[in-house]
């Protein structure tokens, strides 16, 4: 059985600094955390550590519901990282 995946999918300028418009990787373990994550992504280094090196200026969400970045990753299935909304 295949292990179970965890889908990126990035918004906005994430989306542009990474160059892509989602990803699936292998599921980290249970207890990581989205600002984890975040990082080991950004170790990446490129266009991941430009859009994704200051975690203060991301959102995130797990399976489609608002997370703080200190959020357990856990089971979630997508994860999305996107710029603060703003109005206008």
């Amino acid at each position: 059985m295949a292990a179970p995946m965890l889908t990126i999918v990035y918004f906005a300028w994430v989306r542009e600094g990474v160059g892509r418009d989602d990803e699936r990787i292998d599921r980290p373990s249970p207890d990581m955390t989205v600002a984890d994550l975040v990082a080991a992504l950004a170790a990446r280094g490129g266009g991941y550590a430009q859009a994704l090196g200051d975690s203060t200026k991301l959102r995130a969400a797990l399976d489609q519901r608002f997370v703080p970045l200190e959020a357990v990753i856990g089971e979630a299935r997508e994860l999305a990282l996107f710029p603060p909304v703003t109005g206008g």
